[in-house]
């Protein structure tokens, strides 16, 4: 499989399991659960970064800013969610789900497209 297929592949995964936040996002709107307002607004970034991803997939070296920017955030939110579970044993499952965001950091950002200048000339 060559280098941009399987950036495809990982982005369509990526870009589904983002996605799948509006899962949780309508079970917290439907159920007016106050307290849980900040995780349906983070959730709704990634429901939306997800959907964007998706949208890449056509063409993903035109999208590269945005494929660098779901790595870095990926790794943002690994960090926060490391830190949280390791201040307190009931959130120990976060150093899963923070190592999870972690590979899928790493895993964009080897796949990243080369630069619109780097390519080679078609023909070439």
């Amino acid at each position: 499989m060559n280098r941009e297929r399987a950036l495809k592949v990982v982005l369509v995964l990526v870009g589904l399991f983002f996605t799948a936040a509006i899962y949780p996002i309508t079970t917290i709107l439907w159920a007016h659960n106050r307290s849980s307002g900040g995780t349906a607004m983070m959730l709704s970034l990634y429901f939306t970064l997800g959907i964007l991803l998706l949208l890449a997939v056509r063409n993903p070296s035109v999208h590269r800013t945005l494929i660098i920017f779901a790595a870095w955030s990926s790794f943002a939110h690994a960090a926060v969610m490391g830190t949280l579970a390791l201040e307190g044993p009931r959130d120990r499952e976060g150093l899963i789900a923070s190592g999870l965001f972690i590979v899928i950091g790493v895993i964009l950002l080897a796949l990243l497209p080369a630069r619109a200048s780097e390519r080679a000339p078609a023909g070439v």
